[in-house]
C-alpha cells in the first residue's frame, strides 16, 4: 500500500515525553504547547515538564527518577509500573494506546546516554505496530516505515535511513542511489540528501527515516 508521510505532521493526538534531553528547539516545543492537555511522560521527564510550565496528564514509570516534590504534586496522576521487561518509554506508549490515542509524537527520547538513545530509536520499529508514531528531536524527525512509502522533503534536506531487518531497500529521490540492496550496517544509508519535495522508499523490512528540519 502506498502512503505519503508529511514533513512536520500536525495531526498528533498526544505527546509522549521521555527522560532524555528536554526539547530546546521551537518546533518540538510547539507540539508540547499545542497538545498541552494530552501530554504523557516517563517519570523522570516530569521534573523537566513541570519546570517548563507543563502539567502531564499521566506520569508512567517505576518512580526511580522523579523528584519527591514533583511526585507529590502529581500524585493523582502518577502510575507506578515496576516491571522491568519494558522501559518507561514503552510503558508510556502502551498507556496511551490503551486509552485510544493513535498518533503519537515522542519527544526527549535522545541525548544523554547513547545506549538510551539507540534503544529508544529502535523501539519505533515496535511502536509502529501499535500506532502512528514519530520521534522529534531538536534536529529533525525520525519516522518508522515499511513497504512503499513516500516522504515529503525539500531540496537539500539531510536524510538518513536505518534498516532494522535484512530486507532489500530501494530509494528514489535521494542524491545517492540505493537499489534493491540489503544493508548490513546502519551507516550504509545514512547522510543522504533529498533532491526535491519528496523521496520514496521500497522495502519489506522495517526502517526508520531521519529528516533534518533546516538547512544550515
Amino acid at each position: 500500500m502506498n502512503e505519503k508521510i508529511p514533513f512536520m505532521r500536525t495531526d498528533f493526538d498526544a505527546v509522549v515525553v521521555a527522560n532524555g534531553v528536554f526539547p530546546r528547539d521551537g518546533l518540538p516545543l510547539s507540539v508540547l504547547s499545542h497538545l498541552r492537555d494530552d501530554l504523557f511522560c516517563c517519570d523522570g521527564a516530569a521534573n523537566r515538564l513541570m519546570r517548563a510550565g507543563f502539567i502531564p496528564k499521566a506520569v508512567i514509570g517505576d518512580g526511580d527518577s522523579i523528584l519527591p516534590q514533583v511526585r507529590s504534586m502529581l500524585s493523582d496522576r502518577f502510575i507506578k509500573l515496576s516491571e522491568q521487561e519494558n522501559n518507561d518509554l514503552t510503558k508510556t506508549v502502551h498507556h496511551c494506546v490503551l486509552r485510544g490515542y493513535k498518533r503519537l509524537c515522542i519527544l526527549g527520547a535522545t541525548g544523554n546516554r547513547e545506549d538510551h538513545t539507540l534503544g529508544n530509536i529502535s523501539l519505533l520499529a515496535d511502536y509502529m505496530d501499535l500506532a502512528e508514531v514519530e520521534m522529534w528531536t531538536d534536529n529533525g524527525t525520525i519516522t518508522p516505515a515499511v513497504g512503499n512509502v513516500e516522504f515529503e522533503s525539500y531540496g537539500g534536506q539531510q536524510v538518513s535511513i536505518f534498516c532494522f531487518e535484512p530486507k532489500p531497500l530501494t530509494v528514489h529521490g535521494l542524491r545517492w542511489k540505493i537499489e534493491n540492496r540489503i544493508l548490513t550496517r546502519w551507516w550504509q544509508a545514512s547522510l543522504n540528501e533529498a533532491e526535491g519535495d519528496s523521496f520514496k522508499i521500497e522495502t519489506s523490512g522495517k526502517v526508520v527515516v531521519f529528516r533534518q528540519y533546516h538547512l544550515f
